[in-house]
């Protein structure tokens, strides 16, 4: 197996019960395909498209979900967030293909797209500096016992993040991998 320089950015977090995750375009593990590399990022044949995603319906109690990317390999200290959708409404239990393109209809109503870190409200594919080894982008969704967090929209995918885990009732993840 692939050692990676940091750590499950998800085990230092209270553990949750297990929401299964699953995609029509990837398998957990497997090399994402081109159309899931940034191609305003640079990348050759990327597209920024983000993937199919589905979810098990989250435990009694679940009222919202949260679906975020994040790449914790990248060259920062903070890692980089490539997509967060948060207050997904209860009764929805996927994303189709491409349901991250900045201004998507394929969003549920009630939606709310956070800024990535490539500065826009969208899924930014991957994109790893050549030589830098591989990257883990790990989606993950998250069974909230909100309907709604407190999102204005120009919150920050950290300012997500505090206010998802103190409402976390149950998380899955799915991860993809790429190398340049």
């Amino acid at each position: 197996m692939t050692q990676f320089r940091t750590p499950d950015p998800y085990a230092a977090l209270p553990e949750l019960p297990a929401l299964e995750v699953r995609s029509e375009t990837f398998a957990d593990g497997e090399t994402l395909s081109a159309p899931q590399l940034s191609g305003k990022m640079g990348v050759p044949g990327g597209e920024d498209l983000s993937p199919q995603l589905e979810w098990a319906a989250g435990p009694e109690g679940t009222k919202s979900y949260v679906v975020t990317c994040f790449d914790p390999d990248a060259p920062t200290a903070s890692g980089f967030w490539h997509w967060a959708v948060a207050n997904i409404p209860a009764g929805t239990t996927s994303l189709p293909l491409g349901a991250g393109t900045p201004d998507s209809s394929d969003l549920p109503h009630g939606a709310i797209t956070l800024r990535n870190d490539a500065s826009f409200k969208g899924f930014v594919g991957a994109a790893p500096p050549e030589g830098h080894g591989p990257h883990r982008y790990i989606f993950a969704v998250h069974a909230i016992s909100e309907e709604e967090l407190p999102m204005e929209e120009d919150s920050s995918v950290a300012f997500l993040g505090f206010n998802m885990f103190f409402k976390a009732i149950a998380r899955g993840t799915l991860t993809g991998l790429y190398e340049a």
